[in-house]
């Protein structure tokens, strides 16, 4: 497995990294063993992948908690770890005692990658509690990094980094620390960040890793048509906001011009020969500005057939067929990369 250097830093990811989100079981992907998990994980150590992403909110500190059973007698340098802290808890002593308790649940001394889940703003926080005091007064930006840079200089953390981060705020931040990498969406369907964000990290030698690689199975080809995806994978912008309650941006949508980019890589997969899923994870590993590629995998299998795509990589004229008949949406969608929020509504601003 290919490894690449994020941003300025010494850290060497796998090309392709392992998307914890589903560890631990939930109610957004459903029950997931952690005999399965640990099966994933030690493969996928085995097949060359170092790198594993998780977050404190995904299924309420679970997925850090299965990850960390999960790497219970492998190497502790032979694996990263990415975990993210949410903006509501970055007010200092709580920043500190989140960190401590993601420290637990991993099983670990130390965190690799520590990331700001999204901006620190009234706009984004609101979708992690209820507080309206914390909503209104979010915690300021420079006790928020001067914090992690303390924990840094603790040895709690090797490399701070953000995700979900635009220019302004990025900029910001890079005011107060030395951020390494911003994690952010991207996938044949969903590429606004071509627009601005990756030409600037690539520029400043920011370290850029692409989450939603699948864009949450559509691009697994599971789903016949997109009135088969179910509500809760149905409430990006791909979508129209009719009919589906879940939906916050309100607009309606780019139904079209996500059919007919499905429909132009379905011609090209069935032309090369080549699954869906493969030829996505392939595309995106073949963005030179890209450091790493979350992919997802319940099972063993689901595992194998991915790094199977990883390693094998895509002719560049095939990458040229699938720009083109993914860029109708690309321009449709925008340079937005909240693409469950209106533009007007953008947390990542």
């Amino acid at each position: 497995m290919e490894l690449r250097r994020c941003g300025n830093t010494e850290l060497l990811l796998s090309k392709l990294g392992a998307g914890c989100w589903a560890f631990g079981g939930g109610d957004y992907w459903g029950e997931q063993n952690q005999r399965d998990v640990n099966r994933v994980v030690r493969r996928a150590v085995e097949l060359g992948i170092n790198y594993f992403d998780t977050a404190e909110a995904y299924n309420n500190g679970r997925s850090e908690k299965a990850l960390g059973e999960a790497i219970r007698g492998i190497p502790r340098d032979g694996v990263l770890i990415g975990t993210k802290i949410s903006p509501c808890n970055t007010k200092p002593d709580v920043l500190k005692k989140h960190c401590t308790d993601s420290l637990n649940r991993l099983q670990t001394d130390y965190i690799d990658l520590y990331m700001v889940h999204w901006p620190i703003s009234p706009q984004s926080i609101q979708h992690f509690t209820n507080d309206y005091s914390l909503i209104n007064n979010p915690p300021e930006l420079d006790d928020a990094f001067f914090t992690l840079n303390k924990l840094k200089e603790q040895g709690k953390i090797r490399y701070i980094g953000v995700s979900n981060f635009g220019l302004e705020r990025l900029n910001e931040a890079r005011e107060f620390a030395d951020i390494v990498v911003n994690e952010l969406p991207y996938s044949l369907l969903a590429r606004a960040i071509e627009h601005e964000i990756l030409p600037y990290s690539k520029q400043n030698k920011i370290g850029v890793i692409g989450y939603m690689t699948l864009l949450q199975g559509i691009l697994a080809d599971i789903y016949p048509t997109l009135e088969d995806v179910p509500k809760w994978q149905r409430r990006t912008r791909h979508f129209s906001a009719d009919n589906n309650h879940l939906t916050r941006h309100g607009e309606a949508g780019a139904e079209q011009e996500t059919n007919e980019a499905l429909e132009g890589i379905r011609i090209i997969m069935q032309e090369v020969g080549i699954s869906m899923p493969a030829i996505a994870i392939k595309w995106a590993l073949a963005q030179e500005n890209l450091t790493c590629a979350l992919v997802g995998a319940r099972t063993v299998e689901e595992l194998e057939e991915n790094v199977k795509a990883a390693n094998e990589p895509l002719d560049p004229l095939i990458v040229e067929e699938l720009n083109a008949v993914t860029f109708p949406l690309k321009e449709k969608l925008g340079k937005s990369f909240d693409y469950y929020e209106s533009v007007e509504n953008d947390r990542t601003e």
